[in-house]
């Protein structure tokens, strides 16, 4: 293989998240921190469960 030829990893705004120094936060940041990464992952399985909902009805209308 050719690592010239490899795709290359980009950053992404969830990397950013995932490596962002915490050390450097306040108590009451960090806990607004997880209260907002709460809501967001409550508003991201609502989109995979609409999105699977959109499936079975795909689905169902091609068998």
């Amino acid at each position: 293989m050719n690592f010239d030829d490899a795709p290359v990893k980009k950053d992404t705004p969830l990397t950013a998240v995932e490596t962002e120094d915490l050390s450097t936060i306040s108590i009451d940041e960090l806990q607004d921190r997880v209260t907002r990464l709460a809501q967001e992952i409550t508003r991201t399985k609502a989109e995979i469960n609409a999105k699977g909902s959109s499936r079975t009805t795909a689905e169902a209308f091609f068998n």
